[in-house]
Parts: structure tokens; sequence; C-alpha cells
């Protein structure tokens, strides 16, 4: 006889809470609710060129052939929030010649959210080449884009040739991926 009771107390007590109400919105409403604000942060707007500003350098340049240098870049969100996922695009080039800057392979690249007026950067890791060798790419040209975007925007190169592993369009070179800036 006693089970009875139990059993009514305990269903008593579901029909309690499941009659609860927070505020004055059901489950499937906070839901909805929860599902846009996690859709609005998941599709935040990619950073585009036209509203980022490009500082290229100081530069810790490589002085001789066969040294390692290091050109820090440094982007300034000139629009609206943004976010910048995975590495930027990097070339370099000599006239019609040019070559792509592969990522840093030990780099996994972190989502930055980058505010308005914020900024962020990365950096070039190069060896310097040796002018005139064939394995070197006489670069005079360095080009920048934003992952996912065709657009670039042009600096001059005046670090020195740039080294190649097998020749030209293998450079010796790296690109870090975004980080926050001060980092």
């Amino acid at each position: 006889m006693r089970a009875l009771p139990i059993a009514v107390v305990a269903a008593a007590a579901a029909l309690t809470l499941t009659a609860c109400d927070s505020g004055g919105s059901n489950s499937t409403e906070d839901g909805k609710k929860a599902s846009t604000a996690s859709s609005a942060a998941a599709s935040s707007t990619a950073c585009k060129i036209d509203q980022i500003g490009i500082q290229v350098g100081p530069a810790n340049a490589a002085p001789t052939a066969g040294d390692t240098g290091n050109v820090p870049v440094t982007l300034t969100n000139k629009g609206a929030e943004c976010t910048l996922q995975g590495f930027p695009a990097v070339k370099v080039q000599d006239g019609g010649t040019g070559t792509d800057v592969p990522e840093e392979k030990s780099a996994t690249p972190p989502k930055l959210t980058l505010a308005a007026s914020g900024t962020a950067s990365f950096t070039i890791t190069y060896v310097r080449g040796t002018a005139g060798d064939g394995k070197s790419l006489a670069a005079t040209t360095l080009k920048i884009g934003l992952p996912g975007a065709a657009t670039t925007q042009s600096f001059k190169w005046s670090y020195g040739p740039l080294a190649g592993k097998t020749g030209p369009n293998d450079p010796n070179a790296s690109v870090s991926s975004f980080q926050p800036a001060g980092d």
C-alpha cells in the first residue's frame, strides 16, 4: 500500500516540474533563441582586406645569404568586428615570376575575432638567398591576402633575394597564423 502514495507523489512532482515557467517562455522558444544566438556567433563576418590596414615591418632582416629573417605584419581593423581564421595568403614576386609562401607546418590557426580598431599580426620567416643564384627568387614585391579572398594588397619587398629549397618556386620561408597583437 505504501508504494501507491510514493508513485503518486513522484508523478505529482514530475507534473509540477514540467509546469514550471522561467519568465514566460517555453523550452521550444528558449531553444530557438539559443539556436539563433549560436548561429549569429557562428556566422560572424570574415574580415575583408578593404577594411584592414596593413603595416609591414619593421623587419629583422637577414643580413647575408643563408641568414634567417623575420618580417612582422600588423593588421588593423578599420571596419566592424570581424573574424580571421586560417593563414594569410602571402606571395613574393619579381616582376612576373612569383611564388606562394607556405604556411608554418606546426601551427594550428586559431579563430580570431578582431574588434573594430583591433589589431592582429603574423610573421613571415625567410632565409635570404644569393643574388643571381638559380635557386633564389630576386623578390621585389610582397602580396598579402586574407583567407578565402582573391584580393590582395601589394608592398615593396626590400629584404634581399628569397632562398629556395630546390629552386625559386620552392621558397625557404613560411608564414605564421594570425595572432592577437602583442602575442
